[in-house]
């Protein structure tokens, strides 16, 4: 068989490609180069998977992987996909990958003349009464066709009769009619039998043939046949009518008289024939009802032919049409197909990406099958139509597998009819992750409080970071920053390693508050994807500091050599211990007898290299049983006389004097003082020589008589009396601005001020090394704020302090 390729083209509303082959085709007849005509190399044929995407019943024709062509796979037989449709075209989806494309296909299946004529029956028999005047019809079954176009279009032959001769009259809209016309009157005495050829004949080339035998019986009598009132009955009629529904009702009318008169009714033919028991018609009434339900998308117009007839003897018969047109209803759904799945989604995947290819279709026509498509949720994805039928689904938004790793995605589909029918189609849209999320520290600062002294190896500090990606791409390590570093010139990973695994900081070696107080460094999170990403967060470990100093003893100012200065031991030394020391420094002062009570005449110095507590100092005098001639101030290390000195307290006064810090436990040292006493003039000789060779800060007593000691006691009462006074009123007025004035949140001291904070216990200073800020917390029922002066030497070369000072004079107290 010959293939005619009538087109073979890209059709400029889509890229259609059109082939025409005719039916009964031999298999493995080449239908047309679809490779070639669809733009694939015949090489790229497999890898790219060309094929025809199965829809319902078989297409009969397949693509060769050999060559991409078209070719015929099985029979074809046009009657049998398209019927009597004029044009039968079948619609083919070709599916082609990388790209991912979709083309439709149209495959015209021309017409042979494959099929002859056929009657209905071999012979015919008919009786005519013998007074049938001439003229008279008589309707012929005509011969039907399967074929379309010429090969159908049928022509009769009737062989020669004087008395018969025959009439066939075409209708554009309806079936050709065919009678047997009396052309002469007949005689039952000369000829009671005739027998006729009728033959039918298609214009196909060659042309196929059938024949009926026609047998006419010639009657007496009855000679009026029944006649309808109309010849064609005309019938609209809804698809969705119930069954037993009224058709119409035909009617038909005999002349005659008697038995002759009276008609009945049957459905002679049906066209097509699949509608022959769709409808039943009562014999007597001529009421035509429906058997069964029908269905617009199988046939949209019936041809019943019924007859009429009466009781005379022979009877007679008359014919009409009835054509009932069906009425399409909006009965069938749409239906969606999933004809490609590209599945996971990247979610760095492009906007307009494809990741579905859908079909839809709707078997109602008009309006009841147009159909229109929407995808819920709108969001991230959404529908394009690529051809008739044809829709896309694609990526409208940007994805985020951390935000939804899945999508469930329903395609609905919606006709136009009244009320209109809808169908569903659901889909997974799973997400693929990719490494888009740099891990996240919890904190972006972590503060750390460690002890000084701690074991090599003890766990510091715990950091954790999230990275919300999933598998390598989430999977976390640590480590310490290579730009770290201490506040020394020491990098930070001398002393702090970072667990890669879980996170943890461990201590390299013991810390040291006196060396390193603060160290911040910043610790990185890498996650494993490709490429990685990394995230940092900064470490701020103190070093909380322990009293593992005991204090020490400071020479004195001046750093003289003189008779005083010089210690027993050449050079200072303490004991760790909080209940005694071994001997510290040697230290000798003069005083004079009748010196007053609260004359200073010597001053202990010591610092402790601890902070805080542990570096505020106390001292304390280890006193004979009986009360001594001296003491020393708590926290100034200021030794003056306790009452006044007398002859009886001898030529020279020892003291040992113990210096202890606050820490637990305390640690402390220890100075032993030796007090020469003398004549007033004597002392102060000593006094200035000692003050002239070493800057001590030791009093020398003032050389007056009884009335001049009277007078400068009498002075010391109203200074007294006035500092009490001062220092309530200055009480008063910082009470009162603290009230209505904004409070400070800090308070710190500057230059060589120390500050000190308050507490049941007493109060405690920095050590020299540190400058420290004291912050006053809102909301704290009460504290106060002590300044003294700090227990560093004097610069050299400054003079001492002639007048004593009670130690409250030193203090300013603020209330919050």
């Amino acid at each position: 068989v010959r293939v005619l390729v009538l087109q073979a083209a890209w059709a400029l509303v889509g890229g259609q490609v059109r082939y025409s082959v005719p039916e009964e085709a031999k298999s493995g007849t080449v239908v047309g180069r679809l490779a070639q005509d669809l733009g694939v190399e015949a090489s790229e044929v497999e890898a790219r998977r060309l094929r025809l995407v199965p829809k319902g019943r078989p297409a009969s024709v397949e693509v060769s992987e050999a060559s991409g062509a078209l070719v015929v796979s099985s029979r074809l037989d046009r009657e049998e996909l398209c019927g009597k449709s004029a044009l039968c075209v079948l619609l083919l989806e070709v599916l082609v990958e990388r790209p991912l494309r979709i083309f439709h296909v149209e495959l015209e299946v021309t017409d042979i003349n494959d099929n002859a004529p056929l009657f209905p029956a071999a012979r015919k028999n008919l009786s005519i009464s013998e007074n049938s005047p001439p003229g008279l019809r008589f309707p012929l079954e005509g011969a039907s066709d399967a074929d379309i176009g010429v090969n159908a279009q049928l022509s009769y032959k009737l062989n020669p009769s004087e008395h018969f001769t025959l009439e066939v009259q075409k209708n554009e809209l309806y079936s050709e009619a065919l009678f047997l016309v009396l052309s002469k009157s007949l005689d039952r005495e000369v000829m009671p039998v005739h027998r006729l050829k009728l033959t039918a004949s298609d214009g196909g080339r060659p042309s196929l043939w059938d024949t009926m035998e026609l047998v006419i019986s010639v009657l007496d009598a009855n000679d009026n046949a029944p006649e309808f009132n109309h010849s064609i009955y005309k019938v609209h009629l809804s698809e969705d009518a119930s069954e037993g529904a009224l058709v119409v009702r035909v009617s038909a009318a005999d002349r005659d008289e008697g038995m002759n008169r009276h008609v009945s009714y049957r459905v002679k033919k049906v066209i097509p024939s699949t509608g022959i028991d769709l409808f039943v018609l009562d014999r007597n009434t001529g009421e035509m009802r429906l058997s069964k339900s029908l269905d617009f998308e199988n046939a949209h117009l019936y041809e019943v032919q019924v007859e009429a007839i009466d009781r005379g003897s022979p009877p007679l018969s008359g014919h009409c049409k009835v054509v009932v047109e069906v009425l399409d209803v909006n009965d069938n759904a749409p239906e969606v197909w999933v004809t490609s799945l590209s599945v996971p989604v990247a979610e760095d995947a492009p906007l307009e990406t494809v990741v579905a290819l859908l079909s839809v279709s709707d078997r109602d026509s008009g309006s009841n099958g147009r159909v229109r498509c929407t995808v819920w949720p709108s969001s991230p994805f959404g529908l394009v139509s690529t051809f008739e039928g044809s829709y896309s689904l694609v990526l409208r938004e940007a994805l985020d597998r951390e935000r939804v790793s899945e999508y469930e995605v329903e395609v609905r589909a919606e006709d136009g009819g009244a009320p209109p029918l809808r169908a569903r189609r659901a889909l997974r849209v799973p997400v693929s992750d990719v490494n888009d999320n740099a891990p996240a520290f919890s904190q972006a600062v972590y503060t750390v409080l460690a002890r000084e002294n701690n074991a090599a190896g003890a766990e510091l500090a715990r950091v954790w970071a999230r990275d919300p990606d999933e598998a390598g791409n989430g999977r976390v390590s640590y480590s310490l920053w290579e730009g770290a570093s201490a506040s020394g010139s020491r990098s930070a990973s001398s002393y702090v390693s970072v667990d890669a695994e879980s996170g943890r900081v461990w201590a390299l070696q013991p810390l040291d508050y006196e060396e390193l107080q603060v160290l911040q460094f910043e610790v990185r999170a890498v996650d494993a994807g490709e490429p990685s990403l990394s995230g940092n967060a900064t470490v701020q470990l103190f070093v909380v500091d322990e009293n593992d100093n005991a204090p020490s003893l400071l020479p004195p100012a001046g750093g003289g050599a003189g008779p005083w200065a010089a210690g027993a031991a050449g050079s200072p030394s303490s004991e760790l211990s909080s209940s005694s020391s071994s001997s510290g420094w040697s230290l000798w002062a003069w005083a004079s007898w009748g010196s007053p009570a609260g004359q200073v005449v010597a001053k202990i110095r010591a610092v402790d290299a601890d902070s805080g507590y542990n570096a505020w100092l106390r001292y304390e005098l280890q006193e004979a049983r009986s009360k001594g001639a001296f003491r020393v101030g708590l926290y100034s290390g200021e030794v003056s006389t306790a009452r006044a000195l007398e002859e009886a307290d001898g030529p020279r006064q020892t003291l040992l004097i113990v210096v202890r810090d606050h820490g637990e436990p305390a640690r402390s040292a220890t100075a032993t003082l030796s007090v020469s006493l003398g004549e007033g003039a004597e002392a102060a000789l000593a006094a200035g020589v000692g003050a002239a060779s070493s800057g001590s800060v030791l009093r020398a007593s003032n050389v007056e008589s009884g009335v001049s000691v009277s007078a400068t006691t009498n002075v010391w009462l109203v200074v007294a009396i006035c500092a009490v006074s001062s220092v309530f009123l200055l009480a008063v007025v910082l009470y009162g601005a603290s009230r209505w004035s904004p409070r400070a949140s800090v308070l710190s001291g500057p230059g060589p001020t120390t500050l000190v904070c308050a507490s049941e216990v007493g109060s405690w200073s920095y050590s020299q090394r540190q400058s420290r800020s004291v912050c006053v917390a809102e909301g704290a029922g009460k504290s106060d704020l002590m300044v003294f002066s700090p227990n560093f030497p004097p610069p050299a070369g400054s003079a001492p302090k002639e007048t004593p000072q009670d130690p409250t004079a030193l203090l300013d107290t603020v209330s919050s």
